[in-house]
Formats: C-alpha cells, sequence, structure tokens
C-alpha cells in the first residue's frame, strides 16, 4: 500500500510540474520512451536500483543517455528519483501520471488486442462501444496478441472486456466438462 502511495504522490507532482509548463502530453511521450529504454536494457534498469552506486553516478549516466531528448523537466524529475531512492517505482509512477491525466481529460486510457493491426475505424468504433458500457470516453492503444486466436481484449480502468476466440473457446471446454 505505501508503494501506491509513492507512486500516486510523485505522480502528481510530475503532473502539477508537466502542467505548470504546458508539457503534459510532452512528458507523457517522453516518460513512455524512458519506460521503452528501461525495458529494453534490464542492465540500466539495475543499475538505477542499485543502492550501493552513488547517486551522482547515476545522474551522470543518465545525464548521459537522456540529455538532449528529454525536457528538462522529466530529467530533473529523474535526478530526483535517484536523489530520493525511488527509481525502482518510475513505471508505477507513470501509470499514476497517466491516470491523472485521464481523469483531468475525463478519459479513460486503455489497451485492445487483437490478433492484428485494427483500422483506425474498427479502433473508434471499440472506442466508443466500450465507452457506453462503462459509460466513459475511452481512448484505447491497440496491441497484438497472436494467442488471443481472434476477436479482441479490452483492458479500461482495470476492467476487462474479453471477446476473443481464446475465452470463448475455454468457456465451451468448462461447459462442456460439466
Amino acid at each position: 500500500m505505501a508503494e501506491l502511495r509513492v507512486d500516486m504522490v510523485y505522480g502528481s507532482a510530475l503532473y502539477q510540474a508537466a502542467r505548470d509548463t504546458d508539457k503534459v502530453d510532452l512528458i507523457k511521450e517522453e516518460a513512455d520512451g524512458i519506460l521503452s529504454v528501461l525495458g529494453n536494457e534490464p542492465d540500466l534498469l539495475v543499475f538505477l536500483n542499485t543502492p550501493a552506486i552513488a547517486a551522482v553516478t547515476k545522474k551522470d549516466i543518465i545525464s548521459k543517455i537522456f540529455g538532449g531528448q528529454i525536457c528538462d523537466e522529466l530529467l530533473n524529475f529523474l535526478y530526483i528519483l535517484i536523489d530520493k531512492g525511488r527509481t525502482r517505482h518510475f513505471a508505477k509512477i507513470v501509470s499514476a501520471y497517466k491516470e491523472i491525466i485521464s481523469r483531468e481529460e475525463g478519459f479513460a486510457y486503455g489497451k485492445i488486442l487483437s490478433v492484428g493491426l485494427l483500422s483506425e475505424e474498427r479502433l473508434r468504433k471499440f472506442e466508443e462501444e466500450a465507452g457506453k458500457l462503462l459509460k466513459l470516453s475511452v481512448k484505447l492503444e491497440n496491441l497484438t496478441a497472436p494467442d488471443i486466436i481472434g476477436g479482441v481484449k479490452i483492458f479500461v480502468n482495470g476492467k476487462v472486456i474479453d471477446a476473443s476466440i481464446k475465452s470463448r473457446l475455454k468457456d465451451l471446454r468448462s461447459s462442456l466438462e460439466q
């Protein structure tokens, strides 16, 4: 529970800084980019999360990697996380930041999994339908997941709408076993 508190406090602080400098969307995109780099470079993540390494060394490396690539506000935010020993919370902080943006904009952001990428028209249709079901304005990010066999699986605000063939086959198997 303490982690949630840390994530919300830092996510809120990041949002306030982003809003004050009119860089809400920029910081969201750049934070996603950092998460992508950390996902692709697990050694960098281990380095940042190792308490035995001095903060000044971590900041120097972060500056060399991201300096000039991300806005000063986000770079300074990373420095604060390093100083406070909170880098391991970065992904959850970014998630909290995005939730705050969603709330402020009146949108719920989610993901839709499909075997292949959906056309813009189909994606908008799913956003409308999910919005009606959840009584929210929904924006979906389309990701591919060949293991669902067909159909779609939608995740929004902790809720799942599973219209995948894999789910239907599992339900069919369950009913046949009874």
